[in-house]
């Protein structure tokens, strides 16, 4: 286990401080020139599948990490942009390919459309055991994937 995986860990289990968006997107925003405050702040509706079992939120702290390292902001710099779809695709095949799904309530096997389903003990059992896995695996996707653009 790397140790981005390992903080990141650590940011998630922290007293479930940090929800699973904002604990793949702390790992990587500073060295990529986002302070990390600003990061939590950002990815904190990102939790839980935005609070209703959608894309994981690990999935959504990742995809902004893409955007972070290779977004393109330069207006009509398509090729950038393109390039920035392009690793955002292979991240989201390859995190289902290793998990099965992007979808946060397939990943925990349970619907938790509501604000309630959060607070049931069944479910806190599975944001601690399955969420974590989540966690991680985004983090190493992440730092497997070669962000140098070849032209």
């Amino acid at each position: 286990m790397s140790t981005r995986e390992e903080k990141a860990l650590e940011y998630f289990a922290n007293g479930n401080s940090y929800n699973c968006a904002q604990s793949v997107l702390g790992v990587f925003c500073e060295e990529n020139g986002l302070d990390k405050n600003v990061a939590f702040k950002i990815a904190n509706g990102f939790g839980g599948g935005v609070r209703n079992g959608d894309v994981c939120g690990a999935v959504s702290g990742a995809v902004m990490v893409i955007g972070l390292k290779c977004g393109f902001f330069v207006e009509k710099d398509f090729a950038q942009k393109g390039f920035c779809y392009r690793k955002t695709e292979e991240f989201l095949h390859e995190f289902k390919k290793e998990n099965g799904s992007t979808i946060c309530r397939d990943l925990l096997g349970v619907d938790i459309r509501s604000s309630e389903d959060f607070r049931k003990p069944e479910v806190r059992e599975l944001i601690d055991t399955v969420c974590p896995r989540m966690v991680a695996s985004a983090v190493h996707i992440l730092e497997q994937m070669d962000f140098n653009q070849t032209n």
